[in-house]
């Protein structure tokens, strides 16, 4: 396995890394009630971070108290928010890593007892509730929708303030911005939807405002083409996907972090559904993630696209495994994940105690 490209170097953006194993964005739910980061997150992140040379991103940081509702899920927009998350990538560097701030904002997938509570309106595209008895979200004005995207400009900013080497968008998931780009929830008829070219303007302009913030290289963007997730499944996403690929390529950013159509949020899920389109369209640096083993990573960037600039995520192998990257190279035994305790609300159970394999600490100085 050593001998696989997985474990060349990786050039993305102005940084490299040692290799192609990524830790990419999970909700674990674990910041405080008023979103700031904790000491526990340090420990979390900076355990993962201990095979140098590679790339941690964040869970999503939401981008604005405006655009909230996730039940203790960090967020980029207050100065203690900044310094908290400074402590953490700070951490991360010390080990010899790279971490990036992935951005998102809920829309219709704000939680009504937050919005209460925190006294925000939850807002989408359309009226249009993610599931039968979901609040019917406030259709943005363009108003709103122009604030929006300075926000994710502003939280962009902060996160380099905060120490993150780049931002990533989460355009995928069910988020706010893949509200707008699907069919399912965008049935505008403004300049923001009824077209496929008008449901990409609102990432497009998040994308172009990121980059005149902090630079091309500090910016990516994940998408979920295929996914079914949270009310998502637009008929023909390929054609709408397309269109946003496109106009990312155009602004030169560092990668494309695409999810394959195998999983739906933290589970796995039977499809024949394909990223090939996006693979002919994109000319860069990739990340695909979705229920690789380390065989599949290995095929992948190996075997199927050997003339590509792959890198794999692994979510949910990460979780239980702070050394995965050294067991996957070495070819040892996986710890097994326990997902009772993904989303354990500020609890370190199933979040800091996954234990390193003997073999990696054999390894480490004291």
């Amino acid at each position: 396995m050593a001998e696989s490209r997985l474990f060349k170097p990786w050039k993305i953006g102005n940084i490299e890394l040692k290799h192609r194993i990524v830790m990419p964005g999970i909700s674990r739910m674990r910041a405080t009630d008023d979103h700031v980061p904790t000491e526990m997150m340090m420990t979390y992140y900076g355990q993962r971070a201990s095979v140098p040379g590679t790339l941690v991103i964040t869970e999503g940081n939401i981008v604005s108290s405006a655009h909230s509702g996730y039940t203790n899920a960090p967020g980029i927009w207050s100065r203690e928010q900044i310094a908290a998350w400074r402590m953490i990538t700070d951490e991360v560097h010390r080990r010899g890593s790279f971490i990036f701030c992935q951005l998102m904002g809920m829309g219709r997938m704000a939680n009504p007892q937050e919005a209460e509570r925190e006294a925000f309106t939850i807002v989408g595209p359309s009226a249009i509730p993610w599931t039968e008895g979901a609040p019917v979200p406030k259709p943005m004005t363009i108003e709103e929708i122009k604030q929006a995207v300075q926000d994710f400009a502003t939280a962009a900013e902060n996160a380099v303030e905060a120490g993150f080497d780049s931002v990533e968008i989460l355009a995928g998931n069910g988020m706010l911005v893949e509200q707008f780009i699907q069919d399912v929830s965008n049935q505008r008829d403004d300049d923001y939807g009824g077209s496929v070219e008008n449901r990409s303007r609102f990432a497009n302009e998040i994308l172009q405002a990121l980059v005149n913030a902090v630079g091309a290289e500090r910016v990516a963007i994940r998408l979920s083409p295929w996914t079914k997730f949270l009310g998502m499944g637009m008929e023909d996403p390929i054609a709408q996907y397309s269109n946003v690929i496109i106009k990312a390529q155009k602004l030169k950013i560092a990668y494309l972090h695409l999810i394959e159509s195998r999983v739906k949020g933290g589970d796995d899920f039977i499809s024949t559904d394909r990223l090939d389109f996006a693979y002919d369209l994109w000319n860069g640096q990739t990340i695909v993630a979705g229920g690789y083993t380390a065989a599949a990573a290995r095929e992948i960037v190996d075997v199927k696209f050997p003339e590509k600039e792959i890198a794999v995520a692994f979510g949910r192998q990460f979780i239980a495994n702070p050394d995965l990257v050294y067991r996957i190279k070495e070819g040892l035994e996986l710890n097994s994940y326990d997902r009772d305790t993904f989303y354990a609300l500020k609890s370190p159970k199933g979040y800091i105690d996954y234990p390193f394999s003997k073999e990696y600490l054999a390894t480490v100085k004291e």
